[in-house]
């Protein structure tokens, strides 16, 4: 983005709200600031199946957690200890990102 080489983003989407906020892979949100600070079109392709209206916003989206283990060991969780014990991990698998940044979602319908 900074070099000028790209153009637009298009993301995928888990889940969208009634209100256009969309919930994706961590990094998504990020990816969405970094495309408006640089002046690009951001869009959101996913099938309507992923649209759920009875979620006014993604604030109502429930972010699925995964095991803090993926962070405190090697080897995606499976191996040695590697950070202190104790220390308290929150481990999102989505991110929100909200409407605003969002250009256009796409779906197959015409």
């Amino acid at each position: 983005m900074n070099n000028g080489q790209v153009q637009a983003v298009i993301v995928g989407a888990d889940r969208i709200a009634a209100n256009g906020d969309t919930a994706n892979k961590i990094g998504t949100y990020n990816l969405s600031i970094s495309a408006k600070h640089h002046g690009m079109q951001f869009y959101v392709a996913a099938p309507v199946t992923s649209i759920d209206l009875s979620l006014p916003s993604g604030k109502q989206i429930v972010i699925e957690e995964r095991s803090p283990k993926e962070l405190l060991n090697s080897e995606g969780g499976l191996g040695k200890q590697v950070a202190a014990s104790g220390i308290s991990v929150w481990n999102p698998a989505f991110d929100v990102t909200p409407a605003n940044l969002i250009t256009a979602i796409i779906t197959e319908k015409v």
